[in-house]
């Protein structure tokens, strides 16, 4: 086999119609990503892009909307305490897990109900 992995571009989380706002306050405002420009023809389908250049996460409007409870994202913090108490302090449910020996994580919902896996770098 010649080929291998090497990177992941983004990970794309459903929404729905409408709730560009709402992804906004959470992706950028809570979570510190930029909102990133859509191509016009993507732009015109609604949803949002955000990242980093470290962390790309797009959302893209689903209209037959449910969210994904199980499939997730995760993703590294650096300062995982503080961006709890941030997401806390907003009202959010932070549900730590110690289900892996030596892994400091926890679990945060999106505004739209879906899973987020948060890990301490």
């Amino acid at each position: 086999m010649g080929y291998r992995l090497v990177a992941v571009d983004h990970v794309q989380l459903a929404m729905p119609r409408g709730g560009e706002a709402a992804a906004r306050g959470f992706y950028a405002g809570l979570l510190g990503l930029e909102e990133r420009p859509k191509p016009p023809v993507l732009a015109a389908r609604g949803g949002c892009w955000f990242s980093n250049d470290q962390v790309t996460l797009h959302l893209g409007v689903e209209d037959d909307f449910r969210p994904a409870r199980k499939a997730h994202p995760a993703l590294i913090v650096a300062d995982l305490d503080d961006l709890c108490t941030t997401l806390a302090a907003a009202g959010l449910g932070v549900q730590p897990d110690d289900a892996v020996p030596g892994v400091r994580r926890c679990y945060v919902d999106d505004p739209f109900g879906n899973r987020i896996e948060l890990i301490g770098a």
